[in-house]
């Protein structure tokens, strides 16, 4: 039997709701056979059943590009479509108001609903004019659904907010001695790598938690 399979080829590709489910599941399930069988299920919307029907020469090529994909570190994606509505990150960060910060520091760090910082970071846009535009008010306690955002947003705007937080950390580095400075370096630098998509997950977590910053 032949099984055809659209392989994602971005992290545009894959939202933020299959990525959500296959962490929860990675979280219960030591077996990695049976989690590079799931990763293909979720990410490339296949039934399980026609997963394990697969060569596993052709599992183990579609499990390496979807590892692969993990690997990038896209740029900050400024907007996407959701249905009709498109989407813009937030183009004033230092006028965020006290309930924006304390949703975004608040659920930045929190995986299980990190939605409700994307919330804060992208909008509804309301006006555009050339490569400015306006974006819908922060209404706490009223969730956008974001589920279906692409994770190439997700992903650039955790590391556009950790790379705000290296910038911070230079002013810092003025109050260290060298060694001190080339250890926060280090620790910085590792905290960026990954190493497939499972690394990735627990790399990325850990940014996440580590990820209480000031914005202003």
């Amino acid at each position: 039997m032949n099984v055809k399979i659209k392989i994602p080829t971005s992290l545009k590709d894959i939202t933020l709701r299959q990525y959500k489910k296959f962490l929860k599941i990675q979280e219960n399930e030591k077996d990695l056979n049976f989690l590079n069988a799931k990763m293909i299920e979720i990410f490339c919307n296949v039934e399980l059943g026609n997963v394990m029907l697969l060569k596993v020469q052709d599992s183990n090529e579609i499990t390496t590009i979807l590892n692969d994909l993990f690997e990038e570190k896209p740029k900050l994606v400024t907007s996407f479509q959701i249905g009709k509505v498109k989407y813009g990150f937030h183009p004033e960060l230092d006028d965020l108001t006290l309930g924006e910060y304390i949703d975004l520091d608040t659920f930045i760090g929190d995986w299980d609903n990190i939605e409700k910082a994307m919330n804060v970071l992208y909008r509804p846009i309301l006006a555009k004019i050339k490569d400015k535009y306006s974006i819908e008010e922060y209404k706490l306690g009223k969730e956008v659904e974001l589920l279906d955002m692409p994770m190439d947003a997700v992903i650039s705007s955790v590391f556009f907010l950790w790379n705000l937080g290296i910038d911070l950390s230079k002013t810092m580095t003025n109050y260290l001695d060298k060694e001190e400075t080339q250890a926060l370096t280090q620790y910085l630098n590792s905290q960026a790598s990954g190493d497939g998509t499972h690394h990735f997950i627990a790399s990325l977590k850990e940014t996440l938690q580590d990820l209480k910053i000031s914005l202003n």
